[in-house]
């Protein structure tokens, strides 16, 4: 018989398991009411109304527990978005925190209100590993959302590999307030946990305050975005408080989108600990991640994790072994989602062979080391016959001190082939289009400057803090 996904689960431990500002359950109230509710399941795919909430938890163990897929939704999505979900998973039903509105595109599916008390733990056979545990939708920048299929066997062997990566034991309490419908806030922050017999502390909504307090009183690691160990950056040179309580953690992570170098350096001079990134996507969860015992390189995600082979791939298909030259990632192992959902074409087209075709270009150090230049089809600007990741060009941006936040894409030039084009957020006043190319030249490149600088008052971001930079282009 398969190992169960959650070994601790059934233990009836009275430890604290999942903590919700006044919401807590141990694991023994966990296996309770999540196996109360597993009993009461429909043999077939469930929704669950994503809120950040202890009652979201419950239903995906509950769903895990009783072998059926779950469906995360996003509580901010749009209808037309909503619409397509539904008709592509069909659901048996919705789960939701009691008292949640639910938009009006829910109305004819059966809901079922999410229990915190009650319910019986019993005792639960491991489907096949094969069996799906989740279908989470893509954002749908090209197109209509894809529901990536997430087998069981994807979800353990992740987050096996961060426990080997990370030095991840039941003795961790993990703080984050990321979504919980995405991989990062889910996956790894919920499921993580449990997987490990720790604890996680869910602060509902993002705030150094909350971050400060609860590393400072027993958390040893905390998950977050760029966004937010930007605001940390910004407030932990003049924070005591939240210094001290960073200096004590175990481990800080990060990842959904490359952290700037700079707020890398401005957390490690005010405390002395050093952010470690890690790589994933939906269809893949976690490829590579630098590990907790190994040496940290600011703006690079790590090296591929336990059971997950990476090579870059050059624009002829041919595999790139040169230090430092730039190709496209692709991946296998057994971390990877099983299927688009009702797509097989869409799922054909993703893999090269057994690769998925990540459309991330990256480069490889001397060490391994693999550091993110951008997205293929968004990221990587191709001027002048050089190939260009937007990435460097934003990190030397954020070194101008007049310069808050910083995106770079490229747009088509008839002499060039595409031109850079720098979004900027000023800090203040803002630096001229001049002096900020003359910055780029002087720290990478003549040919990395950009040719064209536009002002804006914040970049467009989804949940997850990524830029989209198709709406700046729109």
């Amino acid at each position: 018989m398969p190992d169960p996904l959650f070994p601790k689960l059934g233990d009836g431990a009275a430890k604290e398991a999942l903590r919700f500002g006044d919401h807590t359950l141990t694991y023994a109230e966990l296996a309770a009411v999540a196996g109360g509710l597993a009993r009461e399941l429909p043999r077939d795919r469930v929704a669950v109304w994503a809120t950040p909430t202890v009652h979201t938890s419950v239903a995906v163990v509950a769903a895990l527990l009783a072998g059926v897929a779950a469906v995360p939704l996003n509580p901010k999505i749009g209808e037309r978005e909503l619409a397509h979900i539904l008709s592509d998973c069909e659901p048996a039903l919705v789960l939701a925190e009691p008292g949640a509105e639910l938009p009006e595109g829910l109305a004819a599916l059966p809901r079922r209100d999410i229990p915190l008390t009650g319910g019986d733990a019993g005792t639960w056979e491991e489907p096949d590993p094969e069996t799906p545990a989740l279908i989470v939708y893509t954002s749908g920048t090209t197109g209509p959302p894809k529901g990536v299929v997430l087998p069981r066997r994807a979800l353990a062997t992740t987050l096996d590999a961060l426990e080997d990566a990370w030095g991840w034991t039941g003795g961790d309490v993990l703080v984050h307030a990321l979504p919980l419908f995405h991989v990062h806030g889910l996956i790894l922050g919920i499921l993580g946990p449990l997987r490990r017999g720790g604890s996680v502390r869910h602060l509902g909504r993002f705030s150094t305050d909350g971050v400060a307090r609860e590393l400072a009183n027993g958390a040893t690691m905390l998950f977050g975005v760029p966004t937010m160990y930007h605001r940390i950056a910004g407030e932990v040179g003049e924070n005591p408080e939240l210094a001290g309580a960073l200096r004590g953690a175990r481990l800080l992570v990060s990842g959904s989108a490359a952290l700037p170098v700079r707020d890398h350096q401005r957390i490690t001079e005010a405390t002395g600990q050093q952010v470690v990134e890690r790589y994933g996507m939906t269809e893949t969860l976690m490829n590579t991640s630098v590990r907790a015992d190994g040496e940290r390189k600011p703006g690079t995600v790590g090296v591929p994790l336990r059971g997950v082979e990476l090579r870059l791939v050059g624009d002829a298909g041919e595999v790139i072994d040169d230090v430092d030259a730039v190709g496209e990632i692709q991946v296998r192992g057994p971390n990877l989602f099983t299927e688009y959902l009702n797509r097989p074409d869409a799922t054909a087209a993703a893999f090269d062979g057994g690769w998925f075709r990540t459309g991330d270009m990256a480069t490889r150090d001397a060490d391994g080391y693999i550091r993110i230049v951008g997205r293929k089809a968004t990221d990587l600007i191709k001027s002048g016959g050089y190939k260009i990741g937007a990435g460097e060009i934003e990190n030397a941006l954020l070194e101008h001190p007049g310069v808050a936040e910083a995106a770079v894409t490229g747009e088509p030039d008839d002499d060039l082939g595409e031109r850079i084009v720098a979004w900027i957020v000023p800090s203040g006043e803002p630096p001229a289009a001049e002096e900020l190319a003359d910055h780029v030249a002087k720290l990478l490149a003549p040919h990395k400057r950009p040719r064209v600088v536009r002002y804006l008052d914040a970049l467009p971001r989804n949940d997850m803090g990524k830029v989209m930079k198709r709406a700046l282009g729109a």
